[in-house]
């Protein structure tokens, strides 16, 4: 327990909060029992200066532009050949993986990537042109139905197979969905392609024809996913977090957590970045009209993929997916447009007194939408590529609610502005 003491004054009563601290020195007051002691809570729209839990999973300073995972900053993780696989491991256990683990967790991936063969049916059973975020939630929950041993886990090696199964079956979900709306033939697996190559080719190969992926763009594709993977108690994280306080199974989870990522405000955010510069490029506007456009209140128009919740700094996930997309670009050899324009538009607002007073800095989402786009992926699969990342996350924080031994399922209070005692009026009496 704390030793530590925040005094609350009201109406003269002073009442003894316990105060804890973080690792980086942040405070937290435990109000935990204002209510049941004192009839009191605490009003914070959107929980945005709440802390849900305790963690030990990933940690950021929005100040100062910093995302660890495990401790481990973001910048190590791209290496000469980024690995989501191992990142994967490390938020689920808690450190990073020996050699025999990774082989073995490969192993497991490559062995669970075929879809049961009563889900795909189910899977076909859906619109071809489902969303595929909605298509991606229902298969997820489905798999409830096909793999009942793993609703309640009793051991690390439970845990391991089941997570190892959800982060493999739900690249091949995604790329089935995908290609059953475009009206093409199912690709399988190929068990000797890693995990990112055994997507892409899941995507994009042909019966006669299999898709070649080139080192850049793989390490590309493991680059968005890992730095995806995980980023504390967003919206979707915190979903998993509330629905698995109920003891709700990892699957069930998992798939809230992917209805939560769904939204604009959330995974569906360099959708909108796209939608923008594609805007911007048809409509012949310079950057330099987009940059006025966006301080002028009157004007309707949005500058989406900058400034964010948390950072209020560069994000550090914006300057290695910028470095990837310069790497990818040269590789294939081709100029985008939007490119060029999301460059410009970055060079306007870094400089431009009005965004650095507002600390609008580039987000992660301004250059994920162009460099998928760049490997081929689209638009509409956007957000299913993101969720593809953060599920290691989501198992994370499940595993670490479920393992919490005073876990109590999560139920905020509210403050109720509606009637008061109010009689009931029989239908004949209305007027």
């Amino acid at each position: 327990m704390s030793e530590e003491k925040a005094i609350l004054t009201i109406d003269g009563k002073q009442i003894e909060l316990p105060v804890y601290t973080g690792t980086d020195g942040t405070k937290a007051i435990d109000i935990g029992k204002l209510y049941d002691e004192h009839r009191m809570i605490t009003y914070d729209p959107s929980l945005a200066n709440t802390g849900l839990c305790r963690s030990k999973i990933t940690y950021i300073d929005g100040d100062a532009g910093i995302l660890r995972y495990r401790g481990i900053p973001i910048e190590q993780f791209d290496n000469e050949s980024p690995n989501f696989v191992e990142t994967a491991w490390l938020l689920i256990f808690g450190r990073l993986p020996t050699q025999d683990e990774l082989l073995d967790f490969r192993a497991r991936l490559t062995n669970n990537a075929l879809l049961h063969e009563g889900l795909r049916q189910r899977i076909e059973m859906l619109p071809p042109s489902a969303p595929p975020m909605a298509s991606l939630s229902a298969a997820i929950s489905e798999m409830a139905c096909y793999y009942k041993g793993y609703l309640t886990l009793d051991d690390d090696e439970q845990l391991t197979e089941v997570a190892a199964r959800m982060i493999s079956t739900v690249r091949t979900i995604a790329a089935y969905s995908y290609r059953r709306s475009q009206g093409l033939p199912i690709i399988y697996p190929n068990p000797k392609l890693r995990y990112v190559a055994n997507f892409l080719h899941m995507m994009f190969s042909y019966p006669y024809l299999h898709y070649e992926i080139t080192p850049e763009i793989e390490d590309a594709m493991n680059l968005i996913l890992i730095l995806h993977a995980d980023h504390e108690q967003n919206c979707s994280t915190a979903t998993v977090r509330v629905v698995g306080s109920s003891l709700a199974n990892m699957f069930s989870s998992c798939s809230a957590g992917v209805s939560a990522l769904w939204g604009s405000l959330h995974g569906g955010a360099n959708v909108e970045v796209m939608k923008m510069l594609d805007g911007i490029y048809a409509g012949g506007l310079t950057p330099e009209q987009c940059i006025e456009a966006a301080k002028d209140k009157a004007n309707p128009f949005r500058l989406f993929g900058f400034g964010h919740r948390v950072y209020k700094n560069y994000d550090p996930r914006a300057k290695i997916l910028k470095a990837a997309c310069d790497k990818v670009f040269a590789q294939l050899q081709h100029q985008d447009p939007l490119l060029d324009i999301a460059r410009k538009l970055e060079e306007l607002a870094l400089s431009d007194q009005y965004f650095v007073d507002r600390k609008l800095y580039p987000n992660v989402d301004f250059y994920s939408g162009i460099l998928l786009r760049a490997i081929g992926i689209p638009t509409n699969m956007f957000t299913v590529i993101f969720a593809i990342g953060r599920l290691p996350g989501w198992i994370a924080h499940w595993k670490e609610q479920h393992d919490n031994p005073t876990n109590r399922i999560i139920r905020p209070r509210q403050v109720y502005e509606g009637n008061d005692i109010t009689d009931y009026i029989p239908l004949k009496e209305r007027s």
